[in-house]
């Protein structure tokens, strides 16, 4: 039975017998890294914050990435809730998509609670996307891949649908939370590692471990439309879906330029572009397609804390399993 909006055959209420079972390890995984944003101690943070031990350019990277994250989240929400779930019928992925917003709504919570931790005006955080150019073009760009799925009247009737539907998918999963997602991750945890802001870090850590889920649960949707669907990922389809990766990379190095200044934590802009390219040539090839960049991990560091090359298991040795009511385990 296919994957997609074919009501004759998915009954949205008869979860058994399983299909994907692929798509119901995702659900269970989620259940069990379970987290609110309130089990992570903040004290050290807001004295941190209220006194002089970040620079300015240290601040400016916290609000910066706080500002991006809590638009970026919502619209992550909102394209599951108004888009992905009308059309993926099959019940077994409904329930991980009920699941992952879910987690975008914790996700959200987190920035309200980091918002009235530090004391933030929330119309100064929440309105960082207008402020900051870098960021207002990387939503934009993401929000735009979608608006042939956002129109009331679209159906997935022809290959050229499915294509567009398929565009939407690599967009927010592949692009949104795969990639753009990244460059922030990494300044966020290399603040950590300098012993600042470790309260916003561990949350962090958190979110990039759920993303890791939905990444790839988006990527095997993705792959698994290509398999019941043969011939709709055609070569120019191929090279668009390129096209528009290398584009996210050229915007979110901007953005990592912008946001790192010189010499911040003795890493450099230029190693975060790097990263970048590093990150998207692993999404590449989830997607079966062959490196762009072929550029090395400048962040080996990242590799010891999260698990870049077995996407499956995001956190490596350090971080096995993560249960309700737990914490991070180091």
């Amino acid at each position: 039975m296919p994957i997609l909006n074919d009501d004759s055959q998915h009954d949205p209420n008869k979860i058994l017998p399983i299909e994907y079972d692929w798509a119901r390890e995702y659900y269970k995984t989620g259940v069990a890294n379970n987290w609110v944003p309130e089990e992570v101690p903040m004290q050290d943070d807001v004295s941190q914050w209220s006194g002089d031990e970040l620079t300015d350019a240290e601040r400016r990277l916290v609000e910066w990435n706080l500002g991006f994250f809590s638009t970026a989240e919502s619209l992550t929400a909102n394209n599951i809730v108004l888009a992905v779930y009308d059309y993926v019928t099959a019940p077994e992925c409904r329930q991980y998509l009920l699941r992952q917003a879910y987690e975008e709504a914790i996700h959200t919570d987190t920035f309200i609670y980091c918002c009235d931790s530090l004391g933030f005006d929330p119309e100064y955080l929440y309105g960082m996307y207008d402020r900051v150019p870098s960021i207002e073009e990387k939503d934009a760009f993401v929000v735009d891949l979608t608006r042939a799925v956002d129109d009331p009247a679209f159906t997935i009737d022809t290959d050229d649908d499915l294509r567009a539907f398929l565009r939407d998918l690599v967009g927010f999963y592949v692009i949104m939370e795969g990639i753009f997602f990244y460059a922030g991750f990494a300044m966020m945890l290399a603040l950590k590692r300098q012993g600042k802001m470790v309260g916003v870090g561990e949350q962090f850590e958190y979110i990039m471990r759920d993303e890791s889920l939905h990444l790839n649960f988006g990527v095997d949707l993705v792959n698994t439309i290509r398999d019941e669907n043969p011939g709709v990922w055609t070569d120019d389809f191929d090279a668009e879906i390129r096209e528009l990766v290398v584009e996210a990379v050229e915007l979110e190095q901007i953005y990592a330029e912008e946001a790192c200044p010189p010499d911040l934590f003795g890493m450099s802009a230029e190693q975060f572009a790097e990263y970048v390219e590093y990150v998207a040539d692993r999404r590449l090839g989830q997607l079966r397609m062959e490196a762009e960049f072929e550029t090395g991990n400048p962040f080996p560091w990242m590799s010891e804390q999260v698990d870049l090359n077995k996407e499956k298991n995001f956190f490596e040795t350090q971080v096995t399993e993560y249960q309700s009511g737990g914490s991070l385990d180091w």
